[in-house]
């Protein structure tokens, strides 16, 4: 085995004990209540699902295996010649829990290395579809073509016991892993770029190689690196997290469950928000003077209660669960004010965050005034010349899977059952109510 795959075995046998016990000792201790709020309003907050990959503080916002994303930034080994983590050493903490070492994430890219390599009739897939379909669906279609390359379905099939279903699982993981990024700077190539497509350089990590296949120069590989960290996981009970979990929990191979994932992904509600957000930032610029018009804060602060009073809102503020800014936004932002400080686009986002908490505090409407990832990440592709909107969710797409991946791997180690909930009628929830 390798490196990573036997620290995840350690990592698992010392772990499944935890889970038993819980079971066996505690199975009766309950962990919450349910409202009729929650019932009906899409099971909201409702503690249900267990995930030790990620956790969302209020505060501190997403904690990847207990550490915030301040930390870790700081910790992951770095790129040579860049400032963003290795997204390989990312991978490894989230499968293990560990901070790896360089040697560590040698290994890992490495590894990626031997399993980058995409299959032939995938790309002929992605060349069949009609030339409009969205980014998204060729991403989806692309991913769930690969099923067939699927090792826990050649092992189950070949009777497998059910302590090492997350082994094959893990193999299926890293492959696809491993193939994503070219399959998305394909689709890009593909769609935007006139079929222009850039291959794969074999010496490059995993950030750095799909920014040469997108054909964007330094940085950008940095902003590849951190946007796939930053976009990784958020605990499991978002959509695409839940989705890929769900069709896991059936025993379907990982090819489709992320291929569900990245579907719940492509809705309006969940990964289209930051193109939505960038849109509506444009706008702001075009109603306020362009470019060459940067506002002053009064007179974005004019404009925030012009907007709130028609009734509208200010997209990319506000999260469900976060308190504070968003350390997923100030992450970026910490980006651009290093590398496009006098980008114009960016100084609006700058003027409106600087006044948007305080008078969405005066509003008193919002119980987070305080902006989210969606409201500075768009931005930063544009500026670098990524301007397909569409676009944007497979970037998301990309570094979802790598947090969803490894909730499934744990979720076989550690024997997980198939998710079944169970739903009650309208009347039965009158009677609850006491209504007559």
């Amino acid at each position: 085995m390798s490196k990573l795959k036997d620290k995840l075995a350690e990592k698992i046998e010392a772990h499944r004990p935890r889970t038993t016990r819980l079971l066996k000792e505690y199975g009766d201790v309950k962990v919450g209540e349910v409202t009729m709020e929650q019932l009906i309003g899409g099971m909201r907050s409702v503690k249900s699902l267990v995930t030790d990959i990620s956790y969302l503080d209020p505060m501190e916002g997403i904690r990847f295996r207990g550490f915030t994303i301040p930390e870790t930034l700081e910790k992951l080994p770095k790129v040579p010649g860049g400032k963003m983590p290795y997204v390989e050493g990312f991978i490894y903490l989230l499968l293990t829990g560990d901070v790896p070492t360089d040697e560590d994430v040698k290994s890992v890219a490495d590894e990626f290395k031997t399993r980058k390599v995409v299959p032939q009739y995938v790309f002929d897939v992605l060349k069949a579809m009609p030339s409009d379909s969205h980014p998204m669906a060729m991403l989806s279609a692309a991913v769930v073509s690969m099923q067939r390359e699927s090792i826990f379905v050649k092992e189950y099939n070949a009777g497998l016991n059910k302590m090492d279903y997350w082994k094959p699982t893990y193999e299926d993981s890293l492959n696809l892993l491993a193939k994503l990024p070219e399959i998305a700077a394909f689709i890009y190539r593909l769609k935007y770029k006139g079929g222009d497509i850039i291959p794969s350089n074999p010496n490059l990590d995993m950030g750095g190689d799909f920014a040469h296949m997108m054909g964007i120069d330094a940085p950008y590989d940095d902003v590849a690196r951190l946007y796939f960290i930053l976009h990784s996981d958020h605990e499991s009970g978002n959509v695409s997290a839940h989705t890929g979990h769900l069709v896991a929990s059936a025993l379907s191979d990982v090819y489709y469950a992320t291929s569900a994932m990245l579907d719940g992904l492509a809705g309006p509600l969940h990964g289209l928000a930051n193109q939505e957000v960038l849109s509506w930032m444009q706008g702001v610029m075009d109603k306020m003077g362009g470019e060459n018009k940067i506002p002053t804060e009064e007179e974005m602060k004019k404009f925030v209660w012009d907007t709130l009073n028609s009734g509208q809102v200010i997209p990319g503020y506000g999260h469900a669960v976060l308190r504070k800014t968003d350390p997923r936004y100030q992450a970026q932002r910490e980006f651009c004010l290093e590398y496009m400080p006098d980008y114009p686009l960016f100084k609006y986002v700058d003027v409106l965050y600087k006044v948007t908490p305080d008078i969405l505090r005066e509003q008193g409407k919002a119980k987070n005034p305080w902006p989210n990832v969606d409201a500075q990440s768009g931005v930063i592709q544009w500026y670098y010349g990524l301007k397909e909107y569409d676009f944007y969710t497979v970037l998301f797409g990309v570094g979802r899977a790598i947090g969803v991946l490894a909730n499934i791997t744990w979720d076989r180690a550690l024997g997980y059952p198939l998710e079944r909930p169970k739903s009650l009628t309208t009347d039965m929830l009158e009677k609850i109510a006491g209504i007559k």
